[in-house]
């Protein structure tokens, strides 16, 4: 007998909750927030929302379904199965920090602040949940095939993103290593850098967008389901000994951007989750290229 779908709700701290875990009391926060002008009323009032809209889909999941939540700083020691479905409730990027440990599970995204998140991941309403679930379990249902990047180390560690992987330093400080085509096709270039971001058309809506903007560059970013990726160097210092001729670039689903580490520790994180991040030592490399794992997201 196969097994029931489980819904997995993929959920975040709140920022009522946080201050409570600091402060002990509701009243030990507001004095907190109101002796530097602000009311914990807003805080509360995105609590209550994002509460009402776990209840909300919790309760929608059909009674045969298996189900379970899992918090945003639990996710790397969270087990996904291939018959989960994933509800993720909260804002856009909570969708993208769940990515990385997914493996083609359906993915729906849930908006709890309706006005206050852009919605370009967080796509419905928590009163939808149960048409969403069905439909994410029949055919009918139509998803958006979003690109990944991934990282792969020469020691075959591997790390997925959905927006960007940065390689740089832990503390953002100068960063050195030799970047270059991974086919050879360039000669690598020595560089110093704040570090390197490799990221998708979902993440050019974010990092990648600043980015963008600063430095007025041309290269068209892709769209969310293009398999291009597109990289740009930070602050590239130019010295005797380092360049800055390999600072942007595009990468088709046939190229890979190589780097090699010349400094004592770099550190390569997705999607901002710098806590679950890969450590580069001396001479280590990285390769960087499309992943073949897209984000199955439910339209």
């Amino acid at each position: 007998m196969s097994l029931a779908p489980r819904a997995v709700l993929v959920r975040r701290t709140s920022e009522y909750e946080a201050l409570l875990a600091r402060h002990g009391t509701h009243g030990q926060a507001a004095f907190f927030l109101s002796s530097r002008g602000r009311s914990i009323d807003e805080v509360l009032l995105r609590h209550e929302r994002l509460r009402q809209a776990l209840a909300q889909v919790a309760a929608a999941v059909p009674l045969r379904w298996r189900q379970a939540q899992v918090e945003r700083a639990d996710l790397d020691r969270f087990l996904f199965a291939p018959e989960d479905v994933v509800v993720v409730v909260g804002p856009d990027g909570l969708v993208a920090n769940a990515a990385k440990y997914l493996a083609g599970q359906p993915v729906i995204g849930i908006d709890t602040d309706p006005g206050r998140n852009p919605g370009v991941l967080v796509r419905h309403r928590a009163s939808d949940t149960a048409a969403l679930l069905r439909a994410a379990v029949a055919a009918s249902g139509t998803y958006d095939e979003l690109t990944m990047v991934e990282a792969v180390t020469d020691d075959t560690q591997r790390l997925l993103a959905l927006n960007e992987i940065y390689v740089g330093s832990a503390s953002h400080q100068t960063a050195r290593y030799r970047i270059g085509p991974d086919d050879g096709s360039v000669p690598m270039e020595q560089q110093a850098s704040s570090g390197v971001l490799v990221g998708t058309g979902t993440g050019a809506t974010g990092w990648l967008s600043s980015l963008r903007q600063e430095r007025a560059t041309a290269l068209p970013p892709p769209a969310p389901t293009d398999p291009r990726l597109v990289w740009y160097v930070r602050e590239a210092w130019p010295s005797p000994t380092t360049g800055t001729a390999q600072v942007e670039g595009v990468l088709t689903r046939r190229d890979s951007l190589r780097l090699t580490v010349e400094s004592d520790r770099l550190i390569a994180f997705g999607d901002g989750m710098e806590s679950d991040a890969l450590e580069l030592t001396w001479g280590q490399s990285l390769r960087l290229n499309t992943s073949a794992t897209t984000l199955r997201l439910l339209s």
